[in-house]
Order: structure tokens, then C-alpha cells, then sequence
């Protein structure tokens, strides 16, 4: 079979590889769709903070069963499903407490252990979801939803609050989306207006901030919301800057998510946390619930994730995507494999 690699920062490769079998437990599946996620996008740069090389990456992906043994998860030969592509211990003390997806030594696949960017591979049965009949191509978008969904409960978003997302990637704009679907009144913010129209005129965000100047970030904030600040403000970059730009334009007493993973460090004047009695939250991965929860919100035609596509190639043409991703961010969304 053939199987992806970023071998360097800059190169990617399709190599051949045996079959891979599965173990007890384990199942075999053809993958059908992979989403390039803004880690693998860093993966392939240089600036994620995990990755290393060579590897295949990828971890948001929609798979056929090809050989399951007998199970009481309901899954059979030939089911359309998406997985959970977090590893965890079973043994830290995250793992202990229930709070599997910040496991104290998490192996995310495509990261830290081989990715699913390849044509078969193999997933403990207790990891596949079944998709309930959506699409192939919309079962490879749920990921990425369920990371952004996990930040915005992260901050317990309700109707009455002001949300400010920064970042209208993929993910920023999914956390915008489930926000919204929280009856949260959304601005969305970034430095590419092209994104931003997306964004709008796509899922119908509510307000757009263009964040093009340091200078008048504040003056905008200040603007839309009446002096006041955003009652959440939620990272999904990954540098200090944006970061920065969250502590800035929280309201007091709010809420800041960080979601975004980058390798810089950040240097600030941190007593803005304590004047402003700041809740900051970390939010890392997803957990099962997120994933059926968001199988079925999709499957009850509640949201449209396919309008995050902006480009498909073929599995094949991994190296001109990977490529074109790195030198068009700013115009492209989700970019997605049709294997």
C-alpha cells in the first residue's frame, strides 16, 4: 500500500509499506478522506511544537471497515466511520480522573505516532465511531469541529455573551460555528480579509475584525463592544501575538481559551490576568462525547461542514498540497485528500 510522509520540514513523499495487520481488538480500514490540519500544516514548516521526522502524518480522516472482529460498539464490515485519533496512557493521572484527551504522555496520531494518511490502516475498535450515514467527506470534518466545539465548552459559552475568536482557520471558524450554535453573538478575527469574508458570508458570523494594524487592535475591540471587552475571547493561531491579543481584549472577569499550539514563548505583562481576574483555559484534543455529539448535531442537518472545503486534490498529489497550502494560507480553508 502507499503511505504519505513528511520526511523533512518542506518534504513530503508517498512511499510503499506492507499491509498493516490488525492485532486483537484492532480493526482494518481503508481510508476514504483526510483533512490537512494547521498542525500538520506546521508539521510540514517546521514550527509544530510535537511532530517529529519522518512520519505520516494526519489524524482528521473518514474510513471504510475492511476486517472487524465480533463487538458490541454495532460496527460491521463495510460501515462509513471516523475515529478518535487521541492515544492515551489508561495509567497518568489525567487518565485516572477521566480526562483522557489531556493525557499526561497523549500520542495524537499524524504527531507523535504514525499518522492515518495512508491507504489502509489499523484502530482499536473502541476508537472507531460509527457515521451514522453522513458522507466520507463530511466524516473527515469532524474532528477538527469536535477540537474547536471542546474549546468553546471549554468557556461554557452561553446566549448572553459576547464571543471574539481569533483566528479564521478552519478551526477558528468552527469554534465560531459551534458558538454560534450556543446562541453566542461572534466576532471573528484575522489578519486575512479574504478569510474573514468566508467566514461571513459562509456560516453567517456575526461581526469580522480585521486584525491588520497592532496599533488600532484595541480601538476595534473597544468598538464592538461597547467599551466593554468580549466575555470569552478564544486563541486558535498559536502565537504569543494573538495570545497576547486575547488577554487584551477579554472583558474583567472573562474568559480566555487557548486553543492555538505554537513554539514561541510569550512575554507580557502577566498582572493583566490578576487586574482583570482572568479564567484562562487550556483546551487539548477532544473526548468520545464530543465526537457522537457532533456525529449527530451534523447528521440533524444543524451545520453544513462541507462549506469549510476550499480545496481537494488526490492522495497522490500530497507533495503539490502540502505546497500550495504553505504559500496560500491566507486564502485557503480546509484542505482535504481524496484517497
Amino acid at each position: 500500500m502507499k503511505a504519505m510522509f513528511i520526511d523533512t520540514p518542506g518534504q513530503v513523499s508517498i512511499k510503499e509499506l506492507p499491509m498493516p495487520v490488525p492485532k486483537k481488538g484492532e480493526a482494518l480500514l481503508k481510508v476514504l478522506y483526510g483533512g490537512i490540519c494547521g498542525s500538520d500544516l506546521g508539521s510540514y514548516r517546521g514550527t509544530f511544537a510535537y511532530f517529529s521526522y519522518p512520519r505520516t502524518p494526519g489524524h482528521e480522516f473518514s474510513a471504510e471497515i475492511i476486517e472487524i472482529e465480533p463487538n458490541d460498539k454495532g460496527l460491521e464490515k463495510g460501515m462509513i466511520v471516523t475515529c478518535n485519533p487521541y492515544f492515551n496512557c489508561t495509567e497518568c493521572y489525567s487518565c485516572q480522573r477521566g480526562l483522557v484527551n489531556c493525557c499526561t504522555t497523549n500520542q495524537t496520531m499524524g504527531v507523535q505516532r504514525e499518522g492515518a494518511f495512508a491507504e489502509y490502516i489499523t484502530m482499536p475498535i473502541e476508537r472507531i465511531y460509527d457515521g451514522k450515514g453522513l458522507s466520507p467527506k463530511t466524516l473527515a470534518l469532524i474532528e477538527p469541529f469536535c477540537i474547536s466545539y471542546h474549546g468553546v465548552t471549554r468557556a461554557n459559552v452561553t446566549k448572553d455573551d459576547k464571543v471574539l475568536i481569533i483566528g479564521a482557520g478552519t478551526i477558528g471558524v468552527l469554534a465560531a460555528v459551534a458558538a454560534k450554535a450556543l446562541g453566542a453573538d461572534v466576532t471573528i478575527c484575522d489578519v486575512a480579509p479574504k478569510k474573514l469574508a468566508y467566514a461571513q458570508e459562509t456560516f453567517g458570523i456575526d461581526h469580522i475584525l480585521l486584525n491588520d494594524d497592532p496599533e488600532t487592535f484595541m480601538d476595534k475591540v473597544q468598538e464592538a463592544t461597547g467599551g466593554n471587552g468580549f466575555d470569552v475571547a478564544i486563541e486558535a493561531v498559536g502565537l504569543p501575538s494573538t495570545f497576547q491579543n486575547c488577554i487584551d481584549a477579554a472583558a474583567f472577569g472573562g474568559r480566555v481559551v487557548l486553543i492555538g499550539v505554537g513554539k514561541q514563548n510569550l512575554d507580557f505583562n502577566f498582572t493583566l490576568i490578576q487586574k482583570k481576574e482572568l479564567n484562562i483555559f487550556g483546551s487539548r484534543n477532544a473526548l468520545k462525547k464530543d465526537f457522537l455529539q457532533l456525529i449527530d448535531l451534523v447528521k440533524e442537518g444543524k451545520v453544513d461542514l462541507d462549506k469549510i472545503v476550499t480545496n481537494t486534490y488526490k492522495f497522490d498529489d500530497a507533495a503539490a498540497a502540502f505546497a500550495d497550502f504553505d504559500k496560500n494560507a491566507a486564502s485557503m480553508l480546509k484542505v482535504i485528500f481524496e484517497f
